[in-house]
């Protein structure tokens, strides 16, 4: 009786030794990126630069790439 419980306790430390190496080396293993896809590029109204759309700065006569750029060309326009 007393082998069939050393035996169990072996068992169950072999199962409980062989968990935590597959979770550790799975913990280990680089995770792939998901690949990014293309991003919309917008022309500047004042110089024609393509600036990615969440970079864009948006005024009442387009689009532009900075700020100064949509300063001016409001101000050439009116």
């Amino acid at each position: 009786m007393k082998y069939l419980l050393v035996l169990l306790v072996l068992l169950f430390a072999f199962w409980i030794w062989r968990n935590n190496r597959q979770t550790a080396e799975r913990d280990d293993t680089p995770k792939p990126r998901a690949p990014r896809g293309p991003v919309a590029m917008i022309a500047c109204a004042q110089c024609g630069t393509h600036v990615p759309e969440a970079e864009v700065v948006q005024g009442t006569r387009g689009r532009y790439c900075c700020a100064e750029h949509r300063r001016q060309h409001e101000a050439s326009v009116r």
